[in-house]
């Protein structure tokens, strides 16, 4: 498996965002995956992770699992989880994701699951996602850590 870039200031995988999750994700080329606990501050209700935490994971997830395979960035247009189990703070987790249609470069279809160390399902999601303009990731690219040119192409190498 191979690291993925991470941002400066995303909520999701953000190195220098305080209030963030700090994610980190790796993929084979097809599948995305990335180890993960909630913390404490996480929680809705008493012990129980809040789940819309829970949706941003599987749409970041997700999200990267689009942009391994189309190599284009994209936004997510349709978001569905299905919470299975609560999820606790501080229980390892393992997300995966994979693209799962292309829709001519248009429209993106992902899937992703959540299971605990024991390989226990707690969640699954789809979504369907939207793919940037160029110009647009191009844009976006400049808060990147890592190497996104090997991964997307020269159009998102920021420019200096």
């Amino acid at each position: 498996m191979k690291p993925l870039p991470h941002t400066h200031s995303c909520f999701v995988c953000g190195e220098s965002n305080p209030k963030g999750l700090n994610l980190r994700s790796e993929t084979d080329g097809k599948l995305v995956r990335s180890q993960f606990a909630f913390r404490s501050e996480h929680v809705g209700f008493k012990k129980t992770v809040h789940g819309g935490l829970t949706a941003t994971l599987l749409d970041e997830i997700m999200t990267w699992a689009c942009v391994v395979q189309s190599r284009r960035f994209a936004y997510c247009a349709e978001l569905n989880v299905r919470y299975l189990l609560p999820v606790r703070p501080d229980q390892p987790l393992v997300a995966t994701a994979e693209l799962v249609t292309n829709r001519r470069g248009r429209l993106f279809e992902a899937k992703a699951e959540l299971k605990d160390q024991n390989g226990t399902i707690l969640a699954t999601s789809t979504g369907k996602y939207l793919p940037l303009k160029d110009t647009d990731a191009a844009e976006m690219a400049t808060d990147f850590l890592g190497d996104l040119a090997s991964l997307l192409g020269p159009f998102v190498t920021p420019q200096t």
